[in-house]
């Protein structure tokens, strides 16, 4: 290499970022967004950005395997390293014992470090950031994830010079005048292969036995104070080096030779492939998963039925009790984990939400009725589209927190931030797969791990497990899990392979390679729904206008019935069982149900005969007009309670009553009785004795009691939890590149003072007189120089600026601003200072 193309060489981070591109810029920043949150004010404040602890840390976290493997081996490369050096540490020594496989790869990891700013340099001098050198290289406290010891100058930094030289005298090496050339000496020796197999021939079979104990790690050992003669000659030989009191270490040097120069046991430089487990028809797996969302749509519709009037209160701290979760899986017909999805996904879609009434209690939205008037089709795209956006995660209800507090269904502490980019991931692994196939579970999670590696606890310290205790890397293996399960139940998979319309609702069509792993934009995510949702209508079958009739007082629905006819039918039927035909079963209750919401005895017989193919059976008949014959005949109202009738003798049959007395019944009058109860306990109370009273209002009407009826305020959709800073778009990416090199162009352009104007150290902003600064800018006004110029504003805050004067007048300077990229105004009195730059300021 020349010497001019040696000064070329990037000699920091800074100027290597200095040396990219724009679209270079952007992808880094898309990389890691953290770097633009606020947005940097020149190219060096963005590297000192890039090498903070917290921002490597997640940078690190983001690579996948083999490039993670990369990092580890230049950690425990000489720095700088040369891209031979790394090839060694990845592929093995030259010739036969080199893995090509892991040289074909190794450009593709260095590359993406080089893009994430975690490398910097030349392929002769490659460096790995020195933040994430610290994080990953080995110490005592934090083994090195290669298995790899200290070098020999670290491990012998503490050590006595007459030590040294007696190990470089048991090595058959000649004496030194210092110690630091003597270590030298020490490691070039066992840095070279003849010489070291030759050192290793002299050791008895014991001695290599110990070294191969500790070659792959940890390097350290334990030993006696008067160890055995082989153990001895590795001390001699400074194979193994003492760090403390009865501990010793193998030196890097040596264990890189054992291990034939590689820096892992196994690299991985391909990731695993996503195999399939079962092979299907894709019409049979779109049909699966089109059933799958029908019964989706009702067991949500079910849930918030449920309610509709007031659902079960909100704990004290937040989210839905056990006991209620018990009753929400029983009325579903689930098990509780199922009832706290249904549960959780109404909530992320915004149907479901406390009514912040001080009697807080869960309830519908008034979404929820703009959902219902949606085709099925859109409306199971909007609750997919929840579904695999949300941050909310069901699985962990049930679990306990870091205080050892049970996890609640509805409650805080559910949402996790890799939960989207985890169920993003595993339905384009399933999309990369042939249509039809439903993926062997294990080699999903083998792709994820090898696509985000294992390492638990986190580098920096912190634990970001889930419930239970569980590490961030666990819970990434249970969200896989989980999203495999939900994806089931929401028809999103069919049989366990990708549906059509799900392909579509991630942006992965078919033939698609599973490559995807950003999320889509929100227009790209409307218009994705939008597809999924033409997809999925021809899947669905037609809403039918009939059922039926049986006698045995129970009615079938053979299919999913209109909108019109299955409301009615829920308040005049009890549903008996679901599957692809609905049973329903008429009770009194059913039919008083009917009736308090104000249908009368010849409604309900021309609703039936309206829609039912088979004639109406005279048991039905009989039962609604005993049931609407008695209806009505008890009146109860507000007293605090009463209860009137036109038939005395039935007054007196209810007092005679032996359960009558728990609602402290008393007579008034021959019609009317006085109760201790309030209303509706009164009104349950007769109705649990055989009786069918009615409520009524002040007026002495009929208290139509209608479904449907409580509405929480307008609420929006829970927020997801973002995972860090969100990914720039575009537009934001190009003004901040713009802004970035404006700065540094500020920072690093060469200045030479104005006239009459006080030398500056460099890099200072420029002090003036204010005679010479208005001089300096009217002569720039007429020359269209651009000026270097020092600012304060109303703040007090100082900031340094590059400026092209336009005009100056009244006390203002107008100029084009080129650090903003925009015309500014500025009051003169403000410039502290101002400079011309440089000729060859570039």
């Amino acid at each position: 290499m020349s010497t001019e193309e040696k000064s070329a060489a990037p000699r920091s981070l800074a100027e290597a970022l200095r040396g990219r591109d724009d679209a270079s810029l952007a992808a880094l920043l898309r990389g890691r967004p953290d770097l633009i949150t606020p947005v940097p004010t020149d190219l060096t404040q963005l590297a000192t950005r890039a090498g903070t602890r917290a921002s490597v840390v997640r940078a690190l976290e983001r690579l996948d395997r083999f490039a993670l493997q990369s990092a580890e081996a230049l950690a425990v490369a000489p720095d700088p390293a040369s891209y031979g050096d790394l090839l060694g540490l990845m592929a093995g020594d030259p010739g036969d014992t080199a893995d090509p496989v892991v040289a074909a790869a190794l450009p593709r990891a260095l590359g993406l470090l080089r893009d994430q700013a975690l490398v910097w340099g030349d392929e002769d001098r490659l460096r790995l950031v020195r933040t994430a050198r610290e994080l990953l290289a080995p110490s005592p406290q934090h083994p090195s994830p290669t298995g790899l010891g200290p070098t020999v100058r670290e491990a012998t930094a503490g050590m006595s010079p007459g030590r040294v030289q007696e190990i470089l005298a048991a090595a058959g090496l000649p004496s030194t005048h210092d110690s630091v050339s003597a270590v030298a000496a020490l490691g070039d020796l066992f840095g070279d292969r003849e010489q070291m197999a030759a050192l290793l021939r002299t050791v008895p079979e014991e001695s290599r036995a110990v070294l191969s104990r500790l070659v792959w790690g940890p390097p350290y050992g334990q030993i006696t104070h008067d160890p055995a003669p082989h153990l001895r000659r590795l001390l001699d030989l400074g194979l193994l080096l003492p760090t403390s009191p009865g501990t010793v270490v193998l030196p890097r040097e040596v264990a890189l030779h054992l291990r034939g120069g590689r820096a892992h046991r196994a690299t991985e430089p391909v990731p695993p492939p996503v195999t399939a487990a079962a092979d299907h028809r894709p019409e049979v797996v779109d049909a699966t998963a089109a059933g799958a969302a029908l019964t989706a749509l009702a067991t949500v519709e079910e849930l918030l039925k449920d309610w509709n009037e007031g659902g079960p209160p909100v704990l004290r701290a937040g989210g839905l009790s056990v006991r209620d979760l018990k009753r929400t899986a029983v009325a579903l017909d689930v098990s509780e984990p199922v009832a706290a999805f249904w549960t959780e996904l109404a909530y992320a879609a915004g149907l479901l939400a406390p009514d912040g009434e001080p009697d807080e209690r869960y309830a519908a939205t008034p979404a929820y009725d703009e959902w219902r008037e949606l085709p099925d089709a859109e409306r199971w795209a909007l609750l997919a589209e929840a579904w695999l956006l949300a941050t909310r995660t069901p699985g962990l209800i049930g679990g306990r927190d870091a205080k050892d507090r049970t996890l609640s269904a509805l409650g805080p502490d559910l949402d996790r931030s890799a939960a989207p980019e985890v169920r993003q991931r595993v339905l384009a692994l399933l999309a990369g797969l042939p249509e039809g196939s439903a993926p062997d579970e294990e080699s999903v999670l083998a792709r994820l791990r090898w696509e985000r590696p294992l390492r638990s606890p986190r580098r920096d310290g912190r634990d970001t497990g889930g419930a239970g205790g569980g590490t961030e890397d666990d819970l990434r293996t249970r969200l896989a899990r989980w999203t495999l399960s939900e994806a089931e139940l929401l028809g999103v998979t069919g049989r366990g392979a990708l549906a059509a319309p799900a392909r579509a609702l991630i942006g992965a069509p078919a033939g698609a390679d599973g490559a995807r792993t950003a999320p889509l934009a929100p227009a790209e995510q409307v218009a994705a729904g939008a597809a999924a949702a033409r997809l999925l209508a021809p899947l669905l079958p037609e809403p039918l206008d009939h059922v039926l009739l049986q006698a045995d007082l129970t009615a079938v629905a053979p299919g999913p019935l209109e909108r019109p006819l299955a409301e009615v039918l829920g308040v005049l039927a009890d549903v008996e069982s679901k599957g692809g035909a609905t049973v329903y079963r008429f009770t009194p209750g059913s039919v008083r149900r009917a009736l308090d919401a104000g249908r009368t005895a010849a409604d309900l017989h021309a609703f039936l005969a309206t829609h039912s193919r088979t004639p109406v059976p005279q048991p039905l008949t009989y039962l609604i007009d005993d049931v609407a014959r008695r209806h009505g005949r008890l009146r109860v109202g507000a007293a605090s309670a009463y209860v009137r009738c036109d038939d005395d003798a039935l007054l007196s049959e209810i007092l005679a009553d032996k359960r009558a007395p728990g609602m402290g019944l008393r007579r008034l009058a021959p019609t009317v009785l006085a109760a201790e109860a309030d209303p509706a306990a009164l009104l349950e109370g007769l109705r649990a004795m055989g009786f069918a009273p009615a409520a009524e209002t002040a007026a002495g009407d009929v208290l139509i009691a209608r479904a449907d009826a409580h509405r929480t305020p307008p609420r929006t959709p829970p927020e997801p939890v973002p995972d860090g800073p969100p990914v720039p778009d575009d537009a934001l990416l190009a003004a901040a590149i713009r802004a970035v090199r404006a700065g540094d162009l500020a920072s690093t352009a060469p200045r030479k003072p104005a006239p009459g104007a006080a030398s500056a150290a460099e890099g200072t902003p420029p002090r003036t007189g204010p005679a010479e600064t208005l001089a300096t800018l009217q002569a720039a006004v007429l020359t269209g120089e651009a000026l270097w110029i020092g600012y304060v504003n109303a703040d007090g805050a100082a900031s340094q600026r590059v400026i092209a004067p336009i005009r100056v007048e009244g006390g203002f300077v107008t100029a084009y601003d080129h650090t903003a990229d925009e015309v500014r105004t500025y009051p003169v009195h403000r410039i502290t200072g101002v400079a011309e730059l440089a000729d060859d300021a570039g």
